[in-house]
């Protein structure tokens, strides 16, 4: 099963709008998805998903707007350009083409994908900047902040 990962503490002003998952009854959940939404480091409104999944599964790869299951050939051929903790130790994530309208972040962590795409654009300054840690929710007992139902599941 793969994590649910959660930034936690959640930046300033951030709220948990959803939750989502891929699979079936015989495989179980093969991907998660944790929605936030929250002011933009720029100017107003800012979402943000974050995904871990199976490779294959193709979630990722389908909000971010690619064709693929995965990034594609080459994302990671030069430097990360974010990184992100997770679980406290730190994982590469590298910018990903996509829609002119987001910012996609793919790298890996405990041996799944780990997206993150957060819109506007602008708002992907976030993932690099606000030194995000993730930390798996299933194992957390938090009392969090929710927010109205985010549109960006509903894909």
């Amino acid at each position: 099963m793969v994590p649910v990962w959660l930034p936690w503490p959640l930046p300033p002003g951030w709220l948990v709008t959803g939750f989502a998952e891929a699979g079936d009854e015989r495989t179980g959940g093969r991907a998660s998805v944790v929605a936030l939404s929250g002011p933009s480091l720029t100017q107003g409104p800012a979402d943000l998903l974050i995904i871990a999944e199976e490779p294959g599964v193709g979630l990722g790869a389908a909000f971010a707007g690619l064709g693929g299951p995965d990034p594609g050939e080459g994302f990671d051929s030069g430097p990360p350009n974010a990184k992100i903790e997770v679980l406290g130790h730190p994982a590469a994530l590298w910018c990903v083409s996509a829609g002119a309208d987001r910012a996609v972040y793919a790298g890996e962590a405990r041996g799944n994908w780990l997206w993150t795409i957060a819109w506007p654009a602008e708002a992907g300054c976030l993932i690099a900047l606000a030194e995000l840690s993730l930390h798996d929710l299933r194992d957390l007992e938090l009392d969090l902040p929710f927010g109205a139902f985010s549109p960006r599941l509903e894909q």
